[in-house]
């Protein structure tokens, strides 16, 4: 951007008023790669070249006005404000300082700061020329190696990191305040830092495996991280020591010369590692004895861990199952559709929330057995991440056997096995609702003819087989999704979704046929039954389903009127004349 674009003269003058040098230097200073700021001598900003405006987000604008004092950050403005109006007073001809500037976002930015002064023709302070330069960067360095050094020294001492120098040639030990406070040495003594008088501290126990190992931490053995034993203490106690170190310095042949480490006291992470362990020898006997099959998973819901219970019960090994997704592991069925069920453990995971499985679930046992089963699944959460997920199940395949066979008694006959009379009336229920928006059913009553001389010659046993050959036929001339139900001792019922009324009366008929065609037999003596069958319509006419019934057992008291073994639809004689038979 030229200089003509940058300038703002007093009185709103025009880069005209400039003389052909200052033109020049200002083409300069737009090329200039460190930042630039011409200012009057009352701080007003009269020209900034693309680095300053780089740097600092600051420009020019038509009617805004930017004070070069305004710009300096609060905690410097005191002493740079000065300097700055020494310098418009003539009184210094350059300053060079250090500061905070204010960026056009509002953040401070640290530069080095050089400005001059220029004057007029009468030698009067005309104007001020600001160079600056980021040194950004070489302040935060300076911040973060001051704050490394106290940093160190601080988390040396209360992380109670004791620090030795090992001079290798010289076989002398010199050891930290902290190194004689973990070992309750006073820190004036004087201390024996051969390496014999070191093993002689050290518990028997790990004697062995210091000397194999010391030489390699002194050669700086990368395969050795660090060593751990127990050493005595003044007080005759022995603790845990971490002691980590390398060499820092070499003879002319690569043989280390020198080795600086730290030792740290972990005697309490020993002891914390010691519960933990017997506390996990705990819980692997407590999840042994579970019942329940539990599963546990990482955050991307692969298995981490399974008890016994869930072993048998899913048909993996636990070695087998780590690793693998938990879906693999546990598949699921929708117990009433036989569909696929998403895991809970993996919904838990994406929700972030315990999940109880609402729906009967089929666990699909890789021993090739289906088990019905009741799960939940909750998330692990540490730190507020979720960092797993536990699954615990139960095989419930039992109870839930004895709650169908229970919820079937309930609505069923226990003769029969067709649906009894309180199953038979919500079914009723739902087909009059659904005939109200339009559909058209029709309704079948049943009663059948010649069945009293059974059970008074033949015994009610006779009458009870009787009346189940008579279900099995009504059932078998039905559709598949019909519903025929046993209402009463010798009266069937059956609903016929999206029947009009003719084919109503054909399925009536079938009915009728296939009853009288039965031939019962019992002990050496056979005998024959017939029905008679009563029809009516839900939908063009009750509005309820009691009254739809009524119809029904209307039709069929007149087809027995009418000399039984017919079909007689409840249109039929309610249209009839009132004297009409």
């Amino acid at each position: 951007m030229s200089i003509r674009a940058k300038v703002a003269p007093p009185g709103g003058g025009s880069a005209a008023h400039l003389s052909l040098p200052a033109q020049t230097l200002a083409r300069l200073f737009d090329a200039a790669p460190v930042g630039m700021l011409v200012a009057a001598p009352d701080g007003r900003a009269l020209y900034i070249n693309p680095a300053f405006t780089s740097l600092l987000g600051h420009e020019i604008a038509s009617g805004s006005r930017i004070d070069i004092y305004a710009l300096i950050h609060a905690d410097d403005s005191g002493a740079a404000r000065q300097h700055l109006e020494r310098l418009a007073r003539g009184e210094v001809a350059h300053y060079r300082g250090e500061h905070r500037l204010g960026h056009s976002d509002g953040h401070p930015i640290w530069i080095s700061l050089a400005a001059g002064l220029t004057l007029d023709a009468s030698g009067r302070p005309e104007q001020i020329i600001l160079q600056i330069t980021s040194i950004e960067l070489q302040k935060r360095a300076e911040a973060a190696l001051a704050h490394s050094e106290s940093r160190l020294n601080f988390a040396l001492e209360s992380g109670r990191q004791g620090v030795w120098d090992h001079d290798i040639v010289n076989d002398t030990m010199y050891y930290s305040r902290m190194w004689r406070v973990m070992r309750g040495i006073p820190p004036d003594e004087e201390i024996d830092g051969s390496q014999e008088s070191w093993i002689a501290r050290i518990h028997p126990d790990d004697l062995d495996y210091i000397r194999a190992n010391v030489d390699r931490q002194d050669k700086g053995d990368d395969t050795l991280d660090a060593l751990e034993y127990r050493e005595r203490t003044r007080d005759g106690r022995y603790i845990w020591i971490l002691s980590r170190g390398r060499p820092v310095e070499w003879d002319e042949h690569g043989n280390p010369t020198r080795t600086l480490g730290t030792d740290t006291d972990i005697t309490h992470i020993k002891l914390v590692e010691q519960e933990l362990a017997a506390e996990k020898e705990r819980l692997r006997v407590t999840l042994e004895a579970i019942a329940d099959g539990m599963i546990a998973t990482d955050a991307r819901g692969l298995v981490t861990f399974m008890n016994p219970a869930a072993e048998r019960l899913v048909g993996y090994t636990d070695a087998g199952a780590r690793g693998l997704p938990v879906d693999t592991v546990f598949p699921l069925l929708q117990a009433a559709t036989d569909l696929p069920a998403r895991c809970p453990a993996r919904i838990c995971l994406e929700l972030g929330q315990t999940i109880e499985a609402e729906n009967e679930l089929v666990l699909v046992g890789h021993d090739g057995v289906n088990r019905d089963i009741r799960c939940s699944a909750s998330p692990v959460i540490s730190g507020g991440r979720i960092e797993g997920s536990v699954l615990v199940f139960q095989d419930v395949s039992q109870s839930r056997a004895l709650q169908r066979q229970l919820a079937h008694s309930a609505s069923h006959d226990n003769l029969t096995g067709l649906p009894n009379r309180a199953a038979f009336d919500r079914a009723l229920a739902t087909a009059n609702a659904s005939a109200q928006g339009g559909r058209r059913h029709c309704l079948l009553y049943i009663d059948l003819d010649n069945f009293k001389p059974v059970n008074d010659t033949s015994g009610h046993a006779a009458g009870d087989a009787l009346l189940k050959q008579v279900a099995q036929t009504i059932r078998g001339v039905c559709r598949s999704h019909d519903l025929a139900a046993r209402i009463g001792g010798d009266e069937f019922a059956v609903i016929l979704e999206d029947c009009p009324l003719p084919g109503g009366k054909v399925v009536a008929e079938k009915i009728l046929r296939a009853i009288g065609a039965l031939v019962f037999s019992w002990t050496g003596r056979e005998y024959r039954v017939g029905a008679s069958i009563g029809v009516s319509t839900l939908g063009a006419g009750p509005a309820s389903a009691l009254d739809a019934l009524g119809e029904a057992d209307a039709a069929c008291y007149a087809a027995k009127g009418s000399g039984r073994g017919k079909v007689v639809a409840y249109a039929e004689i309610s249209s009839r004349p009132a004297d009409q038979p």
